[in-house]
């Protein structure tokens, strides 16, 4: 097993490239797959066309962190419909379930935080599963607090969390 110390030094972050999106689909999935007890929804969803689209979108993010080259992580970002412009919906994040407890979903959230600052960004938004404590318990550690503003409805899988992203220092 490669230390903490080890894996954050070898990890390369970058923007996802097209050539990249089955691997990072079959991440995404495989990822989501451990948090939902009955199976991940829209198993027949088209995840590889979805995430071709948010790749090449103009108005968005995908980044994703590399380990000896091979994918083990993926953030994807941008403004929320109807948000401002210092708003960002952090829309996906995944590392890979053999990588856990490694120190890229660290990396990998500290490298999106960053880009957030630089487009002067000041607040960061997602949704995470109800049943997904480990994610909900990194979401805590990095800094993110239950959404005041949005609580969760009657019956709702979700949880909405937010980030006061820290400005850039002078």
């Amino acid at each position: 097993m490669i230390s903490s110390r080890d894996a954050a030094a070898a990890l390369e972050i970058r923007a996802a490239l097209p050539a990249e999106t089955e691997a990072v689909a079959d991440l995404h999935v495989r990822a989501r797959s451990t948090y939902y007890p009955d199976g991940v929804p829209q198993a027949e969803f088209d995840w590889v066309e979805a995430w071709r689209v948010s790749i090449a979108r103009p108005d968005g993010r995908v980044l994703c962190a590399l380990l000896g080259g091979r994918l083990v992580g993926i953030a994807s970002f941008r403004t929320p419909d109807g948000a401002g412009a210092d708003t960002v919906k952090l829309f996906q994040f995944h590392v890979d379930p053999d990588r856990w407890r490694g120190g890229i979903g660290t990396a990998l959230h500290a490298a999106c935080v960053e880009e957030w600052r630089a487009e002067g960004r000041r607040t960061a938004v997602l949704d995470v599963h109800v049943d997904n404590r480990r994610a909900q318990g990194f979401y805590a550690r990095q800094g993110w607090v239950p959404d005041a503003e949005n609580p969760p409805a009657e019956g709702d899988h979700h949880l909405f969390l937010r980030y006061a992203v820290p400005p850039l220092r002078e």
